[in-house]
């Protein structure tokens, strides 16, 4: 359950990186509430899955899902460049990820 809480986690960073964009610098209302929200959502998985998860390996999985899903949704809502050089390195981040799952 852990590791489903963590991912959530992960997910929800993502929501609330990509939502930051459209806050306006927490200037439009909708938007902000719902950043806000993912925010504290987000933490709250997170600390509830450090109660069994090694704190090193949950946090660097947390930010390595945000970093990866934000470049990713950057890439295709934000048309931010998709470079060979920036995909690759997102695969060594995806790898890094998963073998740290796979190492606890």
């Amino acid at each position: 359950m852990a590791w489903v809480s963590l991912i959530v986690a992960g997910f929800l960073e993502v929501c609330w990186a990509v939502g930051l964009k459209y806050t306006n610098g927490f200037k439009r209302p909708l938007p902000s509430v719902l950043t806000i929200t993912a925010i504290v959502a987000s933490m709250y998985l997170l600390a509830t899955a450090t109660k069994s998860l090694p704190i090193g390996t949950a946090y660097a999985v947390w930010v390595g899902i945000g970093a990866f899903g934000t470049a990713i949704v950057g890439m295709v809502l934000f048309e931010e460049p998709a470079t060979p050089a920036r995909i690759g390195f997102l695969m060594l981040l995806l790898t890094s990820i998963v073998g740290l799952k796979a190492s606890t």
